[in-house]
């Protein structure tokens, strides 16, 4: 898992398999090996490969000990240059992160308070007191939790430890949104039309609505991350917004306040990176497109934007370091823009912290973002000139999450990652994460696994190189969103950069169903299920062979399988046999031959089908002929029988479907904030009957029909999972 820059094309041959490299990498300062890292534990953990070309001083003097106030992929992310740049470093946990993998490649390690996030990580006094005890120096705060936090900021400074960020000045002013866009307009920074001031109640929001003209966007006016964000188009959304904006602002960030803003229809949401020092000097690091969102929160990502010119891209840039510089900002911060299809661009809002999106800005520019952070935060003046920024290449980022994207897009899951493997061993992926095997996802922090990051000479290279890594991806243990990534990214709108924030609702009007097989696609699936099917078949045979069975078995003499499979509730008569590795599989009037190695045991199996090379995951077989196929992506349910054994199944009872229209189940794990209902209450079709929050957002549930509630079984606070019961109706 060595550290990799892959800015040029020039490419050399390196290491004793002949692997070709580029030729930045032998010259890079970034170049490491596992062998390189600490031993902080014997077990496996997860260590992203780096893709960014950035050399380290040892002569440059920063910080000795550094404190990183967070959790997950972004701490491990920030401890990773700080070991490169020679700083210890020390990591802060909750009671169920103590075996976390940041909390192991740390130097030290501190408990903050039990799981709830108010209780540990968002515990000031807690971490103060960690600082205290391990004399680190300095804090990074990574991204959420505290980073934009200005009161934790001051704190910091009144212990003379040293915030990895901008002063509290400028967290003040671009953290709340309102005064933003006010310093905006005074930079001449394009901005959004919108009421300016705080709105107090859901009255005056109808109201100021209204004036605006719908459609509007209600948003938190501190935080981010698409918390606290609600788009409403007439005045029952508008009141309905507030209400839910508000308390989840209140829980994300502590602060309630909400601006009201217009909606531009069809945008395209595109950010600057910028870097500023204590000098005044600033720089804009080029431009990422993040259109592809769900509920106000990126999902796919990359660096530069297929949309923007040059003069466009810079005049985007130029504004955003005038506003930079109107507050003296002194590390990484992002500016982010909405942008319409006359690239007309308005500000939106900025994040005075390093973006979960940062990886694809430091491949394209070579840049290491967190020591560049570390730099300007001991004082240094910034290394580099606007004139030295330039873009090298194309890299994409796909936010890897443990949810299940046919509810909404991606509703959380929950789970222990039985078997995790990252698609590290393929050219030009980097992979940020916090996980290994074993790892928890809990309700009570973000359901993101990882981010997947690929780069290549130009876009097509990049995207072909994320379509082959979704593929060789190994997540089991929950459900996650790689079959819609993968999706999205050969999705022919997207390829020809037709993309706007509304491209999921657009491209999926009916909610996401996985991916659409082809004709060819599905008689492929089906040639591999039987050849895995007999593949198994074979080999229980052999075992059965053993000479030193108690029992003598009689060798089946089998030449050719007719098998029946039923997939989305068709049954296919398919014909199979084999010759080694090689099984020829008549199925549908077609004649296939697939080939593989078919190892069983491994969660990854590489077969060609006349010629077409795929990469698959076999994720269950049971004796019942019931088995998952993880094919382009999706996963595929397959039953699949002998002929003789189709014929008998037929006689087989089928389990009787739950009738659901009477009942309200919980579709994720969740707390329950608020229940509106009580027994003998009537309700009508669409009516909110409780609101679950998972992973910090709030979700109303409401009555699938109109009838008389018969029981609750739920109540305010309680933790309930997916699937369970929330409210009946007679």
């Amino acid at each position: 898992m060595a550290g990799l820059w892959v800015g040029e094309a020039a490419l050399v041959t390196a290491g004793r398999r002949g692997r070709r490299w580029p030729q930045p990498l032998l010259r890079s300062a970034a170049l490491w090996t596992l062998k390189h890292v600490p031993h902080y534990s014997r077990r496996h953990l997860v260590v992203s490969r780096s893709l960014c070309s950035a050399g380290y001083d040892s002569n440059e003097k920063t910080f000795d000990k550094i404190l990183v106030a967070n959790r997950g992929e972004i701490a491990c992310r920030v401890i990773k240059t700080c070991k490169k740049m020679g700083i210890k470093t020390v990591a802060i946990h909750s009671d169920v992160d103590a075996s976390s993998v940041h909390v192991k490649m740390a130097d030290e390690a501190v408990c903050v308070g039990p799981a709830p996030t108010s209780k540990s990580y968002l515990n000031m006094d807690a971490i103060v007191e960690a600082i205290k005890k391990t004399g680190a120096q300095a804090v990074h705060p990574g991204y959420g939790f505290l980073s934009e936090n200005k009161e934790f900021a001051k704190c910091l400074a009144a212990e003379d430890v040293v915030f990895i960020g901008p002063d509290t000045h400028a967290i003040q002013a671009m953290g709340d949104k309102i005064e933003s866009k006010l310093l905006a307009k005074n930079a001449k920074v394009n901005t959004i039309p919108g009421f300016d001031g705080v709105v107090k109640d859901a009255d005056e929001a109808v109201r100021i609505a209204g004036e605006i003209g719908y459609p509007v966007m209600i948003k938190a006016s501190a935080g981010g991350g698409g918390k606290g964000m609600r788009i409403a188009w007439d005045d029952e959304e508008t009141r309905d917004g507030f209400r839910f904006s508000s308390q989840e602002a209140a829980s994300s960030f502590g602060d309630d306040r909400l601006l009201i803003e217009k909606f531009i229809d069809n945008p395209r949401h595109i950010e600057v990176q910028v870097l500023g020092d204590k000098h005044g000097n600033a720089l804009w690091l080029n431009e990422r497109e993040c259109s592809i969102q769900r509920r106000n929160q990126k999902v796919v990502e990359e660096a530069p934007s297929l949309f923007l010119d040059s003069e466009t891209r810079r005049a985007m840039g130029e504004q955003a370091v005038a506003l930079a510089k109107a507050v003296n900002y002194s590390s990484a911060g992002t500016v982010e823009f909405l942008v319409d299809s006359k690239k007309n661009f308005y500000f939106l809002e900025m994040n005075t912290r390093l973006q979960v999106e940062h990886p694809v800005t430091e491949c394209i520019t070579g840049l290491d973002l967190v020591q560049e952070m570390i730099r300007v935060a001991k004082g240094y003046p910034l290394r580099h000139r606007q004139a030295d920024i330039a873009i090298s290449g194309w890299a994409v980022e796909c936010r890897v999450y443990a949810e299940d994207p046919y509810k909404s897009f991606g509703l959380p899951s929950i789970g222990r990652l039985s078997q995790y493997q990252e698609p590290i061993h393929l050219p030009g992926v980097r992979v940020d994460s916090g996980i290994q095997p074993g790892s928890d996802i809990s309700i009570y922090y973000d359901p993101m696994i990882s981010k997947l990051i690929t780069y290549g000479s130009d876009r097509r290279e990049a995207l072909k190189r994320m379509e082959d890594a979704l593929d060789n991806y190994v997540i089991r243990g929950v459900t996650h969103n790689i079959a819609l990534l993968r999706e999205v990214i050969i999705n022919s709108r997207f390829v020809k950069g037709d993309i706007n924030t509304k491209f999921l609702s657009d491209v999926y009007p009916d909610g996401f169903k996985g991916h659409q097989l082809t004709e060819n696609e599905r008689n492929q699936l089906l040639a591999i299920a039987s050849s895995l099917f007999v593949a198994s078949q074979l080999r229980a045979h052999r075992f059965q062979e053993d000479e030193n069975s108690r029992v003598p078995i009689v060798k089946p003499q089998v030449a050719n399988w007719e098998l029946s499979i039923k997939l989305h509730d068709e049954v296919y008569n398919v014909v199979a046999s084999n010759s080694g590795p090689t099984f020829s599989v008549e199925v549908d009037e077609s004649k296939l031959n697939v080939t593989g190695t078919w190892n069983l045991a491994s969660p990854l199996l590489s077969v060609n089908v006349d010629g077409t090379q795929r990469m698959i995951q076999c994720l269950s077989r049971e004796a019942g002929g019931n088995m998952s196929i993880q094919f382009l992506g999706t996963v595929y349910k397959v039953h699949i029988l002998t002929k003789l054994a189709a014929e008998l199944n037929k006689f087989m009872l089928g389990k009787a479907a739950e009738d659901t229209s009477s009942i309200l189940r919980s579709p994720m794990p969740g707390v329950v904030v608020a229940v509106s209902v009580k027994p003998g209450d009537l309700v009508a079709e669409g009516q909110e009957i409780c609101v679950i929050e998972a992973m910090k957002m709030q979700n109303s549930m409401t009555a699938g029909k109109t009838g008389k509630v018969k029981s609750v079984h739920c109540k305010a606070g309680d933790t309930v999972a997916e699937g369970d019961l929330l409210v009946e109706l007679e």
